[in-house]
């Protein structure tokens, strides 16, 4: 059966509409049940990109799955547009649940959720809240909050983040005052402006036709920093963050650091951070190679545990 685009309402208020694809097995049977997985795409990505890959991947193994687009971004309504806010990113996953549980062929027992960077950490949070979500699973996770705090590797002081937040503030108040919303890139505008080689990969993959996409801007609201720099993906996870837990990542990748957090954080009794050895954070995203390697772990992971 080929991929079906739906959209649904946002059960979490603001009057927002969801887009997203849903992939079957091969041989889909409507009047059957089967497992699902909810996959959430990267901070400034869409549904088309790598979270769609991912997707694929997973049903070709048997698997329900859902790509679909934040709310404020790509194909989902919501104003302003672009508002990256990781409280409703987090909330958007459990959306996408409801919605799964109205499909007859779902068994609602067995959903498992994963995503890719800033999706990632937004699936962990989803995943502390809403047990609905029976397994985990993450590939080059992002908590985006700690990225803003304490810089892309780490070595920011989380102190140094105050102008954003304070940034954040005053954007605020000037859309109040009828300012144009402002905004700022999530990837590198131009090679240029890439500080090092994995950020030039990033613009590689937003920018060029790697992976462009024209319902993906990859850039947020400055107004977002005020809930950016002080959210934690990982909040509680040392206590609710219970269920099976798959987290893969690259050896070369500045990011690894978020998936070692969320795997030492974690309350998970069965929990695996597995390493694709050679790889960096955006490789992971599309590089056939190194997602067929990840695609090999998740399988019999949801394959247990949903």
């Amino acid at each position: 059966m080929s991929p079906q685009k739906v959209q649904f309402e946002n059960k979490n208020g603001q009057g927002i509409t969801l887009t997203a694809v849903i992939n079957f097995p091969e041989e889909f049977d409507k009047n059957n049940k089967y497992p699902a997985i909810v996959v959430t795409h990267p901070g400034g990505g869409v549904k088309e990109q790598t979270a769609g890959l991912y997707a694929q991947k997973l049903a070709e193994a048997g698997f329900i799955t859902i790509a679909y687009d934040a709310s404020y971004q790509g194909e989902s309504t919501g104003e302003p547009r672009q508002l990256e806010n990781p409280y409703i990113r987090t909330e958007d996953i459990s959306a996408v649940i409801d919605y799964l549980t109205t499909l007859p062929y779902v068994d609602e027992e067995r959903i498992g959720a994963m995503g890719i960077c800033a999706g990632g950490g937004y699936t962990a949070n989803a995943a502390i809240n809403d047990h609905r979500i029976k397994a985990v699973g993450t590939v080059s996770a992002v908590n985006i909050g700690a990225m803003f705090r304490n810089g892309w590797d780490g070595s920011q002081k989380t102190e140094d983040a105050f102008p954003m937040l304070m940034g954040g503030a005053a954007a605020r108040t000037a859309e109040a005052k009828g300012a144009k919303p402002a905004s700022f890139p999530l990837a590198p505008v131009t090679k240029e402006a890439a500080p090092d080689k994995e950020m030039e990969e990033a613009w590689e993959y937003y920018r060029t036709p790697r992976a462009q996409c024209s319902t993906a801007p990859s850039v947020a609201l400055v107004r977002s920093f005020t809930q950016l720099v002080t959210y934690d993906a990982y909040n509680m996870a040392e206590v609710f963050l219970t269920q099976p837990l798959q987290i893969v990542t690259g050896s070369l990748a500045g990011s690894k650091w978020y998936s070692e957090d969320l795997y030492n954080r974690a309350a998970s009794k069965e929990k695996n951070l597995y390493i694709v050895e050679g790889a960096n954070h955006m490789q992971m995203y599309d590089v056939p190679q190194y997602v067929e390697e990840a695609v090999s772990v998740l399988i019999p992971f949801f394959r247990k545990n949903v």
